[in-house]
């Protein structure tokens, strides 16, 4: 056996069908795109047409809405906090507050703030100063031993001013 040898499969490996090369070549003429009209010509299409009837995209009912004014908040539960203060990432002696958790890599950015959640459990004293926080959140902190501090929301203190 030499180099020379070795080939493909017989018919492994096909030519792509060059359109609109003649009519001779099977996809002359035309180019495979039938008669005149719109579907003939490029990059002009109704999208969503269906022959009159009137399309599923109108037919649907419309939902909801966005609002414009809503907060997202940087959620943060318990478990993730004390895996931090385990690592040593936090100081559990000094404040907790979103400039804290952003340097310790805990949350990746503050957004319009944070928001404690209650999953896990906390064993260290700490004292927390977030934008929101769910009940069950401020009673596992205070019975800890340390606090929850509220702060005003972006959207307070721009009313505020």
């Amino acid at each position: 056996m030499k180099l020379s040898d070795i080939a493909d499969n017989a018919g492994s490996r096909k030519k792509r069908m060059r359109i609109g090369r003649g009519i001779g070549s099977g996809k002359g003429k035309t180019g495979g795109r039938g008669g005149k009209g719109q579907t003939a010509r490029s990059g002009v299409r109704i999208k969503g047409f269906e022959g009159g009837q009137m399309p599923l995209h109108r037919r649907l009912p419309k939902r909801g809405f966005n609002n414009i004014f809503r907060l997202e908040f940087a959620e943060i539960n318990l478990d993730r906090l004390q895996a931090a203060i385990d690592a040593g990432s936090i100081n559990a002696k000094e404040t907790v507050n979103a400039e804290a958790l952003v340097k310790s890599g805990v949350v990746r950015r503050a957004r319009d703030g944070i928001r404690l959640l209650g999953r896990g459990e906390i064993k260290a004293k700490l004292t927390i100063e977030v934008h929101g926080a769910s009940k069950s959140a401020i009673a596992a902190v205070e019975k800890a031993g340390g606090s929850v501090k509220i702060l005003a929301s972006k959207k307070d203190e721009g009313e505020a001013a």
